[in-house]
């Protein structure tokens, strides 16, 4: 569920108990804990390859001459370059046909070439250069057509404009051929999440019995932040929720302990080679009212209706109604309101925690073998906690299957 970006407008790192640092308790213990990643194989050559492939023929199919990417994760999924943005533009330009360009400034071109995956002709800029002319001139030099130019969704302005401004070249959205790509993930890619989520729930196996009362949130992240480490995982959010806080899906700035009888909600992820887990428990510390255990038992149905509804060819939205409906009955929402479901029932996940598309009311998009979804659908009850089970399944042409089996009962709330 979590939302890098808006936990960090928050500016909840402390208060809520969210991420890598900031452990306040002593370090734990690891030495029972070894690496799972041993048997890991990365994204190799003739896959990236293969991928090039599958974005030229949805270029001729939509009619675009090329695509522009800056740096994140299409850039690394397509040509395996890890960068970070600046005023500075590095990009690939992946045409219909001919080589891969990529463009990047004169000093870094040593530091950029590290991580480039797959054959493609590099061309630098000086500080006093126009990157623009530099992918203009690559075009010029190599006959292509640049009539309409694909523009990855999370392209800057000043990339697209420089681009049409030195082409002349009609924009369009990438989205058919990026997406297209990156949603209809490879057996290969699965076996990534598929460790990215072992790792997980081995990290939360470890620190759910170390809790004790008094942790903070960041206590409690920092033990499973640390134990994801040691296990071969990198880590990316550790979101821990105690008490009323847990009925604020992405955090509350008021402080938080750990006391007998109060709800713990933790929202924890990692990657392995980039490809990301999604992984939520609820579980109470000490006993459980009779209120908690309902909420949590019609979360845990609210997940099954959600993976029942999830087959192949059906809208991505219906799987939001199916839930949405069920939980209507149950007299939450109606809608999102609150109490209730005040979020969408899941989202896709692969490279980037949150990908295109979401399990939310009116997304048209047909469910399809290789998408890749987080189920989530908690329930909230404002001042009061809320209740949040999340595992993330792939789509299979027998229908879904999950990468890590959710519990079956708050007794045994790890699974």
């Amino acid at each position: 569920m979590i939302d890098r970006r808006r936990m960090m407008g928050l500016g909840l790192m402390g208060a809520a108990g969210l991420w890598l640092g900031a452990a306040r308790a002593a370090e734990p213990d690891l030495r029972g804990l070894a690496t799972m990643t041993g048997d890991v194989r990365p994204i190799d050559a003739a896959e990236r390859g293969r991928r090039i492939d599958a974005a030229r023929a949805l270029m001729k199919a939509h009619g675009l001459d090329a695509v522009l990417i800056e740096p994140g994760a299409s850039l690394v999924y397509f040509t395996g370059i890890e960068w970070h943005r600046s005023e500075r533009l590095t990009a690939a330009l992946i045409p219909a046909e001919g080589p891969v360009l990529v463009v990047t400034p004169f000093f870094e071109e040593p530091s950029v070439r590290q991580t480039l995956a797959i054959p493609a002709e590099v061309r630098v800029w000086q500080e006093d250069q126009s990157p623009f002319a530099l992918i203009a001139g690559f075009l010029r030099d190599k006959r292509l057509p640049a009539r309409v130019i694909g523009i990855e969704e999370s392209a800057r302005f000043f990339a697209s404009d420089g681009l049409a401004r030195a082409t002349g070249a009609r924009l369009a959205s990438a989205n058919p051929v990026v997406r297209g790509c990156r949603m209809i993930k490879s057996a290969a890619e699965i076996a990534l999440m598929q460790k990215a989520a072992d790792i997980t729930i081995a990290a939360l196996r470890f620190a759910v019995p170390r809790i004790e009362a008094g942790m903070a949130p960041g206590d409690i992240a920092a033990l499973v932040n640390a134990a994801t480490a040691k296990l071969g995982g990198s880590p990316e959010f550790a979101l821990v929720l105690i008490g009323p806080a847990s009925a604020l899906p992405h955090g509350s700035r008021e402080p938080q302990r750990v006391a007998p009888g109060a709800m713990v909600l933790m929202d924890c992820g990692c990657a392995v080679e980039g490809y990301q887990s999604d992984i939520s428990r609820s579980l109470v510390f000490g006993t459980a009212t009779a209120e908690q255990r309902r909420v949590w038992d019609q979360v845990r149905e609210g997940q099954q209706i959600a993976l029942k509804a999830a087959q192949v060819g059906a809208p991505a939205g219906s799987v939001d109604d199916a839930v949405r409906r069920r939980y209507t009955g149950w007299g939450y929402g109606p809608d999102y309101r609150l109490p209730g479901l005040s979020h969408r029932t899941g989202h896709g996940i692969g490279l980037d925690g949150h990908e295109p598309v979401n399990l939310v009311r009116g997304e048209a998009t047909r469910l399809a073998p290789g998408m890749c979804f987080s189920n989530e659908p908690g329930l909230y009850l404002p001042g009061k906690f809320g209740v949040r089970l999340e595992d993330c399944f792939y789509m299979t042409a027998a229908g879904p299957r999950w990468f890590s089996t959710p519990p079956q009962s708050l007794d045994a709330p790890l699974g």
